[in-house]
């Protein structure tokens, strides 16, 4: 079973509602996970919804429309606005709200991407690889957007049921995956603007110029990293603590991320949190760069696929395969992204750990 795609277009409300009205048993699935995310944590719903409610003006401020798009995914769904903003803010709710950073309900999960820019890439054009490592109800969560507006370029997008977007590209080339890090500052200075609708906002770039400006514009409640690409040729790496960023540029067209702090001065700077909870990302990182740079020819998209899917060290592997996590939870790796931004192509692989048949999803109509 692929991810089902939905395509949204008019006002935000409208695209709202028609995403709500295509898979509302979907979002019911991600407002259910992340309800049980924290009444595992001891918050009861009428809680959860207090600080959902706390958190709209944050959302608001960083742009209105979002709530109105919230609004219209809820009304679709036949859910409260309140259960939309738990899935949207839920990195922030599940780890940022009161007494939640005990060490067994911090932040737990992987994800490694790759870039190959066109002048490392087999046919000339810009490879965006990543794997989304999560929950493992996710697999039956997840959603392909295809957004049409006519203030932006269009985007197609991966995203939770209910989500604004995760990980994507747009028409105008500009690609992105997001991956977990951790740092002291996380929940304790910065903004409160949610990691999800910066991943949004950053979508809607008409270039990478507009994007970086973006990212440097908002503070944000807890760190992230940031791959950016642009089809034309370039790349980028944000490693973003919440009041500050460290960018990394390619080294001979080939970009590489997993969860640690990787730039000397963030390394300087901030404490890596979450080196001690996901320790296999020190060789996923190598493991996947050895697997690209090893090849001494130009990279093509089996090779990126081949490098996503190593297995060495199973089940804390590149590729992972469900496992046991924090506060009685199961991760695993949820999918597996390629994306040629040139192209408008993007192939995504569910449950990549049982088999790896690539779903195409188009910008095209």
């Amino acid at each position: 079973m692929d991810f089902p795609l939905i395509d949204l277009h008019g006002t935000p409300y409208e695209r709202g509602r028609t995403h709500g009205k295509a898979v509302p048993d979907r979002i019911g699935r991600s407002v259910a996970l992340y309800r049980g995310e924290l009444e595992r944590r001891g918050v009861a719903v009428a809680e959860m919804h207090r600080l959902a409610r706390e958190f709209a003006p944050h959302v608001g401020a960083f742009d209105a429309t979002y709530v109105e798009e919230m609004q219209g995914i809820a009304d679709g769904a036949g859910v409260p606005l309140e259960d939309i903003i738990l899935v949207n803010c839920r990195t922030e709710m599940m780890f940022g709200a009161r007494t939640m950073l005990s060490p067994e309900s911090q932040k737990h999960d992987g994800c490694t991407a790759a870039i190959i820019l066109p002048e490392a890439a087999e046919d000339g054009v810009l490879i965006h690889g990543h794997n989304w490592d999560w929950r493992e109800q996710c697999v039956d969560t997840g959603v392909v957007l295809r957004i049409r507006r006519s203030e932006s370029p269009d985007m197609l997008a991966f995203a939770e049921a209910g989500a604004l977007a995760r990980h994507g590209m747009n028409s105008a080339g500009v690609s992105l995956t997001g991956n977990y890090i951790g740092c002291d500052r996380d929940f304790t200075t910065g903004g409160r603007t949610p990691l999800g609708l910066v991943r949004r906002k950053l979508l809607e770039s008409p270039n990478l110029a507009a994007a970086l400006r973006t990212a440097w514009g908002h503070q944000r409640a807890c760190s992230t990293n940031v791959m950016l690409a642009a089809a034309q040729g370039e790349a980028i790496d944000l490693e973003m603590a919440p009041d500050e960023i460290f960018p990394i540029p390619p080294r001979d067209g080939i970009l590489v991320h997993a969860n640690h702090w990787v730039s000397p001065a963030a390394q300087a700077k901030v404490r890596d949190t979450g080196i001690a909870i996901s320790v296999c990302t020190l060789y996923r990182q190598r493991r996947t760069e050895d697997a690209l740079r090893g090849k001494r020819r130009p990279v093509s998209v089996a090779d990126v696929k081949e490098a996503l899917a190593d297995e060495y060290g199973k089940p804390d592997s590149v590729l992972r395969p469900p496992k046991p996590g924090i506060v009685g939870s199961v991760t695993c790796t949820v999918c597996t992204t390629i994306m040629l931004p040139a192209k408008g192509e993007m192939w995504i692989a569910r449950k990549p750990w049982v088999e790896r048949n690539f779903k195409n999803y188009s910008l095209a109509a």
